[in-house]
């Protein structure tokens, strides 16, 4: 009889725990990862979001002058797939922590080698790759949980803004990209499939060398000569050399090639261009 209660018992206590084993409760302060595409890389951000809940920012959380965590539970982390600059400082591809120093004046923005810090004792300054030093902005309405988010983002700069409370810091992001793209471009140029569309319109976006960029989209148009797109952007390229009539004319092949693939948006565009050089 003791044998079968214990046996009964045993089961109870197992069936109990296998129950218990299998709740699932919300996160305190829930986990977010976010992956921004930035220069010709990634940028990824991994933290842990707290709620105000009616405790104050400085001395309840985030401690004025202390190193916090940037976050809650796991250390918050920072994962760059290309060399960036930030503030000012190279940082090399890779994962590094992201902590901070808090206070109403300035506060210490730190990447560090540690991607572990929980708690202020673990931090060794040692390990610090880069310090920034940002303004805190006042905002009007308050942010209740714990926000970062990529801000600003533009082919070479964006920004990591954090938001809690009342408190908003913006930690500047920056990529050498001409650099990495025109050695890209030059050795490209070197090989037998040549890329003379996308190289071309790289120089008439960012200011290069237009009578090259020119020569490269004739190019592009030999390849591919009814690619109403690439007359068009040789169209735009004429015009910033200030050769009118021959922008013109280019456009005006676009719009026949455009309307042969019916494609209406690029009718418009290349209408628009027409009457801009006016």
């Amino acid at each position: 009889m003791f044998k079968k209660l214990f046996i009964c018992g045993f089961a109870a206590v197992t069936l109990c725990t296998a129950q218990a084993q299998t709740i699932k409760t919300p996160q305190p302060s829930p986990t977010q990862t976010i992956k921004q595409d930035f220069g010709i890389g990634t940028v990824e951000l991994s933290y842990s979001r707290p709620g105000i809940k009616g405790r104050k920012i400085y001395s309840d959380l985030a401690p004025s002058g202390q190193v916090w965590r940037t976050g809650a539970n796991s250390a918050t982390t920072l994962t760059f797939s290309e060399e960036v600059m930030v503030g000012g400082t190279k940082v090399a591809p890779g994962k590094y922590g992201l902590l901070s120093i808090p206070d109403k004046e300035n506060w210490t923005m730190i990447l560090t080698k540690q991607t572990d810090v929980t708690n202020p004792a673990a931090y060794k300054a040692e390990s610090d790759v880069v310090r920034v030093n940002v303004k805190p902005r006042q905002v009007t309405a308050p942010t209740e949980t714990l926000t970062m988010q990529f801000a600003n983002v533009k082919a070479t700069s964006m920004e990591l803004d954090i938001m809690w409370d009342k408190v908003a810091v913006s930690l500047p992001i920056t990529a050498d990209v001409d650099t990495k793209i025109m050695g890209q471009i030059n050795s490209a140029m070197t090989k037998d499939n040549k890329p003379y569309f996308a190289s071309a319109m790289y120089y008439l976006e960012n200011g290069k060398n237009l009578d090259e960029a020119l020569t490269w989209f004739d190019k592009a148009i030999e390849q591919n000569p009814k690619a109403f797109w690439i007359h068009h952007q040789r169209a735009n390229t004429l015009a910033k050399l200030g050769k009118k009539a021959d922008a013109k004319t280019a456009a005006t092949k676009s719009i026949e090639l455009a309307k042969e693939a019916k494609n209406d948006d690029y009718v418009r565009m290349n209408e628009k261009l027409i009457t801009d050089l006016k």
